[in-house]
């Protein structure tokens, strides 16, 4: 990758090779020059995607502690299985990527970090989830407590009918706080690269934004309330290429300051912007977990390498 590259160089490679995903003829070229180096074929592109900096000081360092722990988590829907025995270890600050085909748990394991799945009145959990040293699930953890520490950005973009300032404050305003809230809304349209397009408008509706603006409104409303972990499921999915560029390059700075659990159907970004991947397959099973570059280059199952590759899903 070229450490000189801007967002704007990147962006522009992706919507040359349609929104992220390289072109055939680029899949083969890249992998008759890894042959010719001698190395191994890489199954995807795990450059990440953002600039790699001169100094390796600004570098974001990887951190070792645990952030989410779960063990032996068992979820159901009535009578329907929707995660098997999960158990893994989520690393504070780091990006970690849920990838695999539709309806293998992906999006259940992510709500069940907050809680999310407390809503459905059929879904049943068993085993447990860790954050703060304390199983989430137990009956002295309040679940809206819970949410202010760990923040969820959805799918589609989904501000309220509010002005821009008031979508931002509206989880401090709910949790009481008494301190400047403008300043808070300031530093997290700030923290989510929206605060030069809009500082002049704050008091506009956020639905007048566009798509691209209102979803990094919605990670700007997320992080308002400084939580530890931010959980995002799917969040470029409905955005284009460029708009998707931006929320990806978003995400490794938002890395600094918070944990980042990400699911995603597109393996091209989950090997551009995570640091640790988790594979899902049928029957709600976590069938692998590694550091992104182990997964996508030299994974263990011979079921994760078909799945990457497109055997099936």
């Amino acid at each position: 990758m070229n450490p000189t590259e801007t967002p704007t160089d990147r962006t522009m490679k992706r919507v040359e090779t349609d929104g992220g995903v390289p072109m055939e003829d680029d899949q083969e070229s890249t992998a008759d020059a890894a042959k010719a180096d001698g190395g191994t074929e890489k199954l995807v592109d795990v450059s990440p995607s953002h600039s790699v900096p001169d100094d390796d000081d600004d570098v974001r360092t990887r951190s070792t502690e645990t952030a989410i722990t779960t063990r032996d988590l068992n979820v159901y829907y009535g009578d329907e299985q929707a995660l098997d025995g999960v158990s893994m270890d989520i690393y504070e600050h780091d990006v970690t990527a849920l990838i695999g085909p539709s309806g293998c748990g992906k999006s259940t394991f992510l709500r069940t970090i907050n809680r999310m799945n407390d809503m459905i009145d059929v879904c049943r959990v068993e085993g447990d989830v860790e954050f703060g040293g304390k199983n989430v699930y137990d009956d002295d953890v309040d679940p809206v407590a819970l949410r202010r520490k760990i923040g969820m950005v959805f799918q589609a973009p989904n501000p309220f009918p509010k002005s821009i300032r008031d979508n931002v404050a509206y989880g401090l305003k709910i949790q009481g706080y008494d301190g400047d809230v403008d300043a808070r809304v300031e530093k997290a349209l700030k923290s989510a690269a929206l605060w030069d397009e809009v500082k002049d408008q704050l008091d506009s509706s956020g639905l007048d934004l566009s798509g691209g603006q209102q979803q990094r409104l919605c990670i700007a409303r997320a992080i308002a309330p400084d939580p530890e972990v931010v959980l995002m499921d799917e969040p470029t999915s409905a955005l284009d290429p460029v708009a998707a560029s931006k929320i990806e390059d978003l995400i490794d700075d938002l890395a600094e300051e918070y944990t980042v659990i990400i699911v995603t159907h597109n393996m091209q970004q989950a090997a551009r912007i995570s640091d640790r991947t988790a594979v899902f397959l049928t029957g709600g099973r976590l069938v692998e977990y590694d550091d992104t570059t182990k997964i996508f280059e030299d994974p263990e199952e011979q079921r994760v390498e078909d799945y990457i590759t497109g055997k099936f899903g």
